[in-house]
């Protein structure tokens, strides 16, 4: 018998992994922007800027075709995609 593998099972671990790190950006992210002075103002200055480029380098994907044909591989290329970068300012904003 041929065995049948939702793909959606796991596309919504990888999306409440990515909540659940999502969350801890937001927490260090607003620990740095209490602090005020010049770390935070670049720190907000960094963080709009890094959604506006996240959100384009995605739609150009989308557009060409990098995302793939099927529904679960477009969403669980996105989630790689915005995993990503929130795995890369969890550790950065984890240093001292």
């Amino acid at each position: 018998m041929a065995r049948v593998s939702n793909p959606w099972f796991g596309i919504g671990l990888e999306a409440f992994t990515l909540g659940l790190e999502a969350a801890s950006v937001i927490a260090l992210r607003s620990l740095r922007l209490a602090e005020g002075g010049a770390r935070a103002q670049a720190e907000a200055t960094r963080m709009v800027a890094e959604k506006i480029q996240a959100a384009a380098a995605l739609s150009a994907m989308a557009a060409t075709g990098g995302l793939g044909a099927k529904p679960a591989t477009a969403a669980s290329r996105t989630l790689r995609h915005y995993g990503r970068k929130v795995r890369a300012n969890r550790r950065r904003l984890s240093k001292p």
